[in-house]
């Protein structure tokens, strides 16, 4: 049986609550798995017998919930386990995962999320909640039993990197969502239109002699969504967008009152179609990574509020996946430990507030998802990080704990360390030099 441990008294601290956007200097105290109290511009009294954390000034926030993770158990446990990827989510600072149905078996039963389930209460050390299968097999045919598996506890429904391009069925689905007050998330790629599209479609593909990939095949993906959606109701998420048609298209939606919201993967954000230099395939995304003034646009609606989420868009490959001729290599790279450093690139950069970048990664995919986590309010649950915003650190993909390397952000220079991760308030991941 475990045993109780102590309270937690975090003094001196640089507290950030981005659900209410406050910021400022004082101290939290953490009893069992829960926020106790916290002070504004105070250092609390000490209860007897707690563990004192000296933050140093540091920030103090909630972890970090990532929606979009793929995650290789069960069935591609040779790219990544529940158990390596639940650490490397703790040294990243992410404390909740949204593990995508795009295994094998797929998750599209309820037996499928119940065995994920408990094999995450076996071997991961974060919290893990399963996305269920919108369609059968991720064939994009016959919808899945929501009903059914959000009871065994699915907690979102998407075919993760397939687009369902049969608009029936996807209007089905976001009415038995709407019924069922459940969230659908979509990968918005027509792939008729991406075809052999291995990289965004201009100048630098033409020049690299590469297929490119038009915008116009997610803006088009999402343009239908968002009608089907004003043809049902319900909540729909864009899984990840990449475009400055598509941030002016969800903009529009959700003037008109309807209840879509998107996210953006931490690439797009940080990253553009020259990083592909000479055809390094770890850059090789779906989306495809776009150009500069696309990235700007990512950028300048998530400062206003007009992108909800940032994920990591974590896709585990090995060296026999990636170390292929670029327009052969497979999509996705690793991104759970590199999240939020990467991400505090903007911060640096004077274009994105800390609390903007950190509400896009904690207590807006907690509202979303209907979790209790991501906020620092009494009686939350006790998931947090501390964060040293500027200790600056060369990347070794060799030193991470994804079971994968692929890593775009390999030997990059990257500022912000996570120096302690805390899931139900205790302590699993602890920075060292």
């Amino acid at each position: 049986m475990a045993t109780a441990h102590p309270p937690i008294l975090f003094n001196n601290a640089r507290l950030v609550d981005p659900a209410t956007g406050r910021d400022g200097h004082g101290s939290l105290l953490v009893e069992g798995a829960v926020i106790k109290d916290l002070d504004w511009g105070a250092v609390a009294g000490v209860p007897e017998g707690a563990e004192i954390v000296d933050c140093g000034g540091h920030v103090l926030c909630p972890g970090l919930i990532d929606m979009r993770a793929f995650v290789g158990e069960p069935g591609a446990e040779h790219r990544e386990t529940l158990k390596t990827a639940s650490e490397a989510a703790a040294a990243g600072g992410v404390t909740t995962i949204v593990c995508m149905p795009d295994t094998n078996p797929i998750i599209d039963d309820p037996a499928i999320v119940e065995f994920v389930q408990r094999r995450a209460r076996e071997t991961a050390i974060v919290n893990v909640c399963p996305a269920a299968a919108l369609t059968k097999g991720l064939a994009g045919k016959e919808m899945t039993e929501f009903g059914l598996l959000q009871q065994a506890g699915a907690i979102a429904f998407t075919d993760g990197a397939r687009s369902v391009t049969n608009a029936q069925i996807m209007r089905r689905a976001l009415t038995y969502a709407r019924d069922l007050d459940a969230l659908i998330l979509h990968h918005t790629e027509d792939p008729d239109l991406v075809a052999d599209g291995v990289m965004n479609a201009g100048e630098r593909a033409s020049r690299l002699g590469l297929a490119g990939v038009p915008r116009e095949a997610e803006v088009i993906m999402l343009e239908r969504d968002l009608r089907l959606l004003r043809l049902t109701g319900g909540r729909y998420h864009a899984a990840m967008i990449s475009t400055a048609d598509s941030v002016d298209l969800v903009e529009r939606a959700k003037d008109a009152g309807l209840g879509v919201t998107c996210g953006v993967s931490i690439n797009h954000l940080t990253l553009n179609e020259f990083d592909i230099g000479d055809y390094r395939t770890f850059f090789k995304l779906a989306p495809p990574l776009r150009h500069e003034d696309d990235r700007t646009a990512m950028i300048e609606a998530l400062a206003r509020g007009a992108i909800d989420v940032v994920v990591s868009d974590h896709n585990p490959q090995d060296v026999e996946t990636k170390r292929l001729p670029f327009a052969d290599a497979a999509d996705g790279a690793i991104g759970l430990e590199t999240l939020l450093s990467a991400g505090l690139r903007l911060v640096h950069n004077e274009q994105v507030r800390l609390p903007a970048l950190l509400m896009a990664m904690t207590s807006r995919p907690a509202d979303l998802l209907g979790l209790p986590q991501g906020r620092l309010a009494r009686g939350a649950p006790a998931d947090l990080i501390l964060l040293d915003p500027d200790l600056a650190y060369t990347l070794d993909a060799r030193t991470l704990k994804s079971r994968s390397k692929n890593s775009p952000f390999d030997e990059a220079r990257l500022e912000g360390r996570v120096l302690m991760t805390y899931v139900a308030g205790r302590c699993v991941h602890r920075y060292v030099e």
